[in-house]
């Protein structure tokens, strides 16, 4: 059931069973819609007629739809059918029916207002109108002319009482095929029969809202802890708002809010309704999913990727891993991955790029993984790009119960997200009235959007039922990404995505250069949020938060900067690389072609590194510079950053000597005791050492005049430390 809690909703044994009427009655008043598949937007449509208590009589329910559809005139005529057969069972002269399509159909208002409309309209039988006339427009001239409002009949929405409807259809006898469209109008601009029946069109939209050929005449109306539509063309509040014809995304738009989905002052009302809770479960009792993996492009942090995807808190053993890599890139990255973690999975199909299968072609073996394991019930697509920061994304989508819902992703600093709010003509990105508000958490809730990409879960049930063709990514005209989620759109499933929590954020691919060891360090510029929480000490907000700042000697300050990774990288790179100096004077890398105090080093300009080196001193060195040495600003300009090697037998010290720089910043790389033995730092004019560098921190001192310095002898093992003379 749609509405579990609701007594009348628990008597019915199906939405398609007996009994038909499954809301209380309200007056004489009888709702009547044909639906012969619970879709969607069926759902929506007995939501919103719940939420208002309208009585519903659910027609065609079991049957095979023939009767076309909105893009491909003629059709509707089984509608018309169905109405006939069900009118005949209604013998109450006063009762009063309200017809209405129902998949494209929401309520804003209720039936006494409704009632009270159709009162005032003073005819028996009234029927929605539209700015267009459709589908015989050689019709147009026969149509009688209203001094204001909307001429032409629609037919997906009336309301009349029984025996004039009943007199209406009485001579349908048309193929379910055959257009009620047209079968209307025809009896409409027939003077004669108008006026028997007593017809009349809800010229001003004040009952019904067809939104075909009228997007500009509708807005939200936000009051009072309410929110319905508003015709601003005519001053009017519609009680049905019918998203006919190719307006299919504006009432999935104005769906997400009417009738008080969401509202300035209660939020979201339904991101609690009709849940799956997975708390108090046993591990094996856990819903099976297909986790698909997609690496169609040289990605940074593709090893963070998998960490994300280790801590996931959902049982290993009710996952499926279905991995996509296109790229020979990330081979040692995957099989990494899966030489220690495989065996914690209850499967794993990995594909290759020996295998050159392409991109469109693996999301369909992904999804088939699913589809054809009978103990599969959702699979969760995942581009590698995504950063799970969130450990409980897989389980709050599965609680949330869509057939296909999306965690909102975003972009440090932009407006970008993982979700379009609305699409243009041809089908490409547009930005919804809400878009904006959505992105920057002002509105929270569920919302049905028309274009997910990069992350999705989806139930089983559809992929084998809605979303089984094999042609879901292709298209004459559109992107596999946007080609699939129009296939998605035009099957009815409804594509939401939730900001109720942060998830996490979608990388930056561009300029990712794969000609180094560790690609990832270079993204400091592309991906500074990631490159931050993958390269920067844990504990380095607190230098400049807290003053978590030490001071082993005068005018010398100790904290920490660098993770343990980023040591490890930058030794790694710099042993990869290979080219170090021999430690003597003449050393045509500097100016001048001599240096005075030799070490054994590399300097980062020689593996291309400097203006990176430049973007970590600006933001890291330079806020704890004007800290702690107030009144100095620094652009942190250097000539000079290099990583450092001593060794027993190489170069083990080096001898006193004043840095070429106002203040130079000197990292530790690797763990005195662990990786070498001595080392260190002392200043002479103060006789003060620091002997026990830790791994990741940083000393900061004067480079000219005061700070006179010698390195400490290394005699066992291998040390490294990073060296930059700022402000030369």
């Amino acid at each position: 059931s749609p509405f579990p809690g609701s007594a009348s909703a628990l008597s019915a044994r199906s939405l398609f069973g007996e009994p038909v009427c499954v809301f209380s009655v309200s007056g004489d008043l009888l709702v009547l819609t044909v639906a012969t598949q619970e879709t969607d937007g069926f759902r929506r449509f007995l939501r919103s007629a719940k939420h208002f208590n309208y009585t519903i009589k659910v027609l065609g329910r079991g049957e095979t739809w023939r009767g076309g559809d909105y893009m491909s005139p003629p059709g509707g005529g089984q509608k018309v059918r169905l109405l006939k057969s069900a009118l005949e069972d209604i013998q109450d002269e006063n009762r009063v029916i309200l017809f209405v399509d129902s998949y494209d159909v929401i309520f804003s208002s209720g039936p006494r207002e409704l009632l009270k409309k159709f009162q005032q309209a003073k005819h028996r039988v009234v029927f929605s109108a539209e700015t267009l006339i459709w589908p015989d427009r050689h019709l147009e001239d026969k149509h009688p002319h209203v001094r204001e409002g909307k001429r032409f009949l629609g037919a997906g929405g009336f309301i009349g009482y029984a025996p004039n409807l009943k007199k209406m259809l009485s001579d349908w006898s048309g193929a379910d095929s055959d257009s009620d469209q047209l079968h209307f109008t025809k009896i409409y601009i027939n003077p004669e029969k108008r006026k028997s029946i007593n017809i009349t069109l809800d010229n001003k939209c004040r009952l019904f809202q067809n939104l075909h050929g009228a997007l500009d005449e509708v807005v939200l109306k936000f009051e009072d802890g309410r929110v319905r539509a508003r015709n601003v063309l005519y001053d009017t509040l519609p009680v049905i708002i019918h998203g006919n014809g190719p307006t299919k995304l504006q009432i999935n738009y104005l769906g997400n809010y009417i009738p008080n989905l969401w509202t300035f002052e209660t939020g979201c009302t339904i991101c609690n309704e009709n849940l799956r809770p997975l708390s108090g479960l046993q591990e094996s009792e856990y819903p099976v999913v297909v986790i698909g993996i997609f690496i169609q492009q040289p990605t940074p942090f593709v090893t963070v990727f998998f960490e994300r995807l280790l801590n996931l808190k959902y049982p290993k053993n009710r996952l499926q891993l279905f991995i996509y890599n296109q790229e020979s890139h990330h081979e040692p990255h995957v099989r990494t991955f899966l030489e220690y973690h495989e065996s914690e999975y209850q499967g794993v199909k990995l594909i290759g790029p020996e295998e050159d299968i392409d991109p469109v072609t693996s999301r369909n073996i992904g999804f088939d993984m699913c589809r054809d394991n009978i103990d599969c019930e959702y699979f969760f697509s995942v581009d590698v790009d995504v950063v799970l920061k969130n450990e409980d994304t897989l389980r709050i989508l599965i609680e949330l119960n869509k057939p296909f819902i999306a965690p909102m992703m975003t972009k440090p600093g932009l407006l970008w997200t993982n979700f379009w709010g609305a699409l243009s003509a041809d089908g490409y990105y547009a930005r919804s009235e809400d878009y904006v508000d959505i992105v920057q958490g002002h509105r929270v809730g569920l919302w049905n959007v028309p274009y997910i990409s990069h992350i999705f879960l989806t139930k089983a049930d559809a992929l084998r039922t809605d979303l089984k063709d094999p042609d879901l990514f292709e298209s004459a005209t559109l992107d596999p990404d946007m080609a699939f989620c129009s296939k998605v759109r035009n099957k009815g499933v409804f594509m939401f995505v939730t900001n109720v929590h942060t998830y996490g954020r979608v990388l930056s691919t561009e300029n990712y250069q794969t000609n180094h060891l560790h690609n990832d360090l270079w993204q400091v510029f592309e991906n500074p949020v990631e490159w931050e929480e993958r390269y920067i000490h844990e504990n380095y907000s607190k230098v400049l938060k807290d003053g978590f700042i030490e001071t082993p000697c005068p005018d010398v300050y100790w904290f920490p900067v660098f993770t343990d990774v980023a040591c490890k990288h930058l030794i790694e790179e710099m042993e990869h690389f290979g080219q170090w100096s021999g430690g003597g004077n003449t050393d045509n890398r500097i100016q001048g072609g001599y240096e005075n105090v030799p070490t054994i080093d590399i300097h980062m300009n020689q593996v291309g590194y400097e203006k990176e080196w430049q973007k970590f001193l600006l933001d890291y060195a330079a806020p704890v510079t004007e800290k702690m040495y107030p009144g100095y600003y620094t652009r942190a300009q250097f000539d000079l950053a290099f990583v450092v090697r001593y060794k027993p037998d190489e170069q083990p010290a080096l001898r006193p000597h004043h840095d070429a720089s106002t203040f130079t910043i000197n990292i530790a790389l690797n763990q005195v005791g662990i990786d070498y033995q001595g080392g260190g730092c002392r200043f002479l004019r103060y006789n003060c050492s620091v002997n026990a560098p830790r791994r990741g921190w940083a000393l900061m001192h004067p480079g000219r005049l005061t700070h006179y310095h010698e390195g400490l002898p290394t005699v066992q093992g291998v040390r490294y430390i990073v060296v930059s003379f700022v402000d030369p």
